[in-house]
């Protein structure tokens, strides 16, 4: 939940880094608020407004994804390499769009 509360904190941030936890937290917990928005309310009127406030918070937290592997946000556009990654461990160690929050200047994981 820390995650998602924070990526909400950086609602139109595309600019840095976030780590396959810090995605895939947000994305699981918006198809959980999600799948029971629309399960409660058959109007779809609640899950459509969500829908639209998450929508930046969601294309800002995948450009960064994006970008702690080294990538523009421009891949989000090639639906399948997209994926792949979003699902690969990230640059170790400074890249061209931030620094690091898992890696030490000596590339050594940080617990």
């Amino acid at each position: 939940m820390k995650n998602y509360l924070e990526v909400l904190q950086n609602y139109a941030v595309f600019k840095g880094r976030a780590t396959r936890t810090e995605y895939w937290s947000f994305i699981l917990i918006n198809a959980i608020i999600g799948w029971v928005l629309g399960v409660l309310e058959p109007s779809q009127i609640g899950y459509s407004i969500y829908s639209l406030a998450v929508l930046i918070p969601t294309l800002a937290v995948a450009v960064r994804r994006m970008h702690d592997v080294g990538k523009s946000g421009w891949y989000l556009l090639i639906p399948i390499y997209n994926f792949i990654l979003a699902v690969s461990i990230g640059d170790s160690g400074d890249n061209e769009y931030g620094v690091s929050t898992l890696y030490d200047e000596n590339g050594e994981l940080i617990d």
